[in-house]
């Protein structure tokens, strides 16, 4: 779970890296034709097969990078503590036990602590945002509707 607990944003020499090395990448990925490619490491000269499906990852990842984003590869499937399920919904620890025992999200428990699918959280965490942009529209008709924003 190193990779959750360790997010760091990247350097501008990595950001300037990764920019230069998306658009390459992004332009070698459109001439692929096949489910896997071998690629070659320039100073060892070894060579490694990729499913194409990784390097569009990877492609993804230095784009994000280029763009000064954080960015931490987590397999889906991995479960997550309630203290790091509330950082990433960005709410407290007592919150967030709340939401699972009030059943707003789905969890295990391994012996007294809970755990949650990494996956669950990042949906909840979707679907609140679907939800607060449905509100704020619905807050700014009823303001036009009421005139607050003529002049």
């Amino acid at each position: 779970m190193e990779a959750i607990n360790d997010i760091k944003k990247p350097t501008k020499a990595e950001q300037k890296a990764a920019i230069v090395s998306y658009r390459t990448l992004a332009a070698a990925i459109e001439h692929i034709h096949t489910e896997q490619t071998e690629i070659e490491i320039e100073e060892t000269k070894d060579k490694i097969v990729v499913p194409l499906r990784a390097l569009k990852l990877m492609g993804e990842v230095m784009k994000a990078m280029g763009e000064g984003k954080p960015v931490s590869i987590v397999p889906v499937a991995t479960e997550v503590t309630t203290q790091k399920a509330a950082e990433l919904l960005g709410c407290s620890r007592p919150h967030l036990v709340k939401l699972l025992e009030g059943g707003e999200l789905a969890f295990t428990k391994v012996g007294k602590h809970r755990r949650i699918l990494f996956e669950d959280v990042l949906s909840y965490r979707q679907k609140m945002k679907t939800e607060q942009k449905k509100h704020l529209i619905d807050i700014m008709n009823d303001d036009e509707e009421i005139g607050l924003y003529d002049s």
